[in-house]
């Protein structure tokens, strides 16, 4: 399988956020998740050397969608997560987060345009989460 031009991960962050709860919300498990103050698993595999400087709950679209358009891999993030939900942006402010989708986006031709869909583009933002582009040449 050839390297994927694109994929999504939904991240809630900072510093108190508590990813147990996340998981515990979302009722999946996080490809990835740091709690502050613990070692954590690298994407290597290994443990952390040093405790985790925030909390982090993360959940990856790359693992389950096989397409170079970002928009499967927000549309997988939105119905896995069962987005939007009303009490979203209220539970990670009050854990001091972050909510974002961070989109990798591989464009060596310079050509390939990010595809975000309006109406995702539209909940994250009545959520209060962004939608950052990460493109590479």
């Amino acid at each position: 399988m050839p390297h994927a031009l694109a994929h999504a991960t939904f991240i809630i962050s900072g510093d108190s956020v508590n990813p147990e709860f996340w998981t515990s919300y979302f009722g999946v498990q996080p490809n990835r998740s740091i709690t502050k103050g613990q070692p954590y698993q690298l994407p290597s595999g290994k443990l952390s050397p040093h405790p985790g400087k925030f909390g982090l709950w993360a959940v990856e679209s790359k693992v389950a969608v096989r397409s170079d358009c970002l928009g499967p891999h927000l549309q997988y993030i939105k119905n896995y997560l069962v987005l939007p939900r009303a009490d979203l942006h209220d539970l990670v402010r009050e854990q001091g987060g972050k909510m974002a989708v961070w989109c990798y986006w591989m464009n060596e031709t310079g050509d390939r345009v990010p595809d975000v869909p309006d109406d995702i583009r539209a909940t994250m933002e009545a959520m209060g989460g962004t939608i950052e582009i990460d493109e590479y040449r």
